[in-house]
């Protein structure tokens, strides 16, 4: 059967996940330019397809529409980036509240495997435990089956992942993953004011970790720097933790 035009790939959005992978692992850093002819001939597309991806990326926050059609990386202020992560402890404590003592043994597998690749990752890049630690995040949102939690968790977690890259600091993977482990817990028993009260504590000392001083910019060509990120996503094996619209 030849394939309908529902069954064509969606370029934009593959464009929309790749910039927003490449921005988590801080591969494209705040104030990087971001072309349009450069992005269409990265992922074969129309500069209208990239600009619009690019429209899609201004909405959540990841990329600033400047003068003349361009395009770059955010650069967050402190105080926007201090403002995001007060919203997002009220986002979250209410994701935990509705989880709490309602998730089956197969969800809290899957929350406990995740945290193993935390684990695991531990002594690699900070990248790549930065987008494990954020991913935890989101798939405690899908759990909720909720819509709209899932739709503002995982955009205030995008723009989290792009103060980590404006205000660097070593991110503490030990710290990540037993507080990790400390909300499974507290989710599994049931015990809605503590899961809150850990939640808020979590991502309070994610903040404080975090929103310390400007990374130093690093020059690298764009079109080399979304190489792998035009590339599609691996499929997770069976049994393996999968979430939703982030970027593995």
């Amino acid at each position: 059967m030849a394939p309908t035009r529902n069954s064509k790939p969606d370029k934009a959005a593959i464009i929309c996940q790749a910039l927003r992978r490449a921005i988590i692992e801080q591969a494209l850093k705040p104030g990087t330019k971001l072309p349009e002819d450069a992005l269409g001939e990265r992922f074969g597309a129309s500069r209208t397809i990239a600009r619009h991806a690019l429209g899609q990326l201004a909405a959540e926050g990841l990329v600033e529409l400047r003068r003349n059609r361009i395009a770059v990386v955010a650069t967050p202020s402190w105080q926007e980036a201090r403002d995001t992560f007060d919203i997002r402890i009220e986002l979250e404590r209410l994701v935990v509240r509705q989880l709490a003592g309602q998730l089956d043994a197969g969800q809290i597998a899957r929350l406990r495997a995740h945290v193993d690749a935390e684990d695991g990752a531990r002594g690699g890049p900070d990248t790549v435990s930065i987008r494990l630690a954020t991913e935890f995040h989101i798939l405690l949102a899908e759990m909720t089956e909720s819509p709209i939690l899932i739709r503002y968790v995982s955009e205030i977690s995008y723009r989290c992942c792009l103060i980590l890259a404006t205000f660097s600091r070593p991110h503490s993977s030990d710290c990540a993953i037993s507080e990790h482990r400390a909300l499974i817990d507290a989710l599994e028993a049931g015990r809605v004011d503590d899961v809150m009260n850990l939640m808020h504590h979590h991502l309070e000392a994610v903040a404080d970790r975090a929103l310390v001083a400007p990374a130093k910019p690093r020059g690298r060509d764009i079109m080399d720097i979304l190489a792998p990120y035009a590339e599609p996503a691996p499929v997770a094996p069976a049994g393996q933790p999968r979430v939703r619209a982030i970027m593995r």
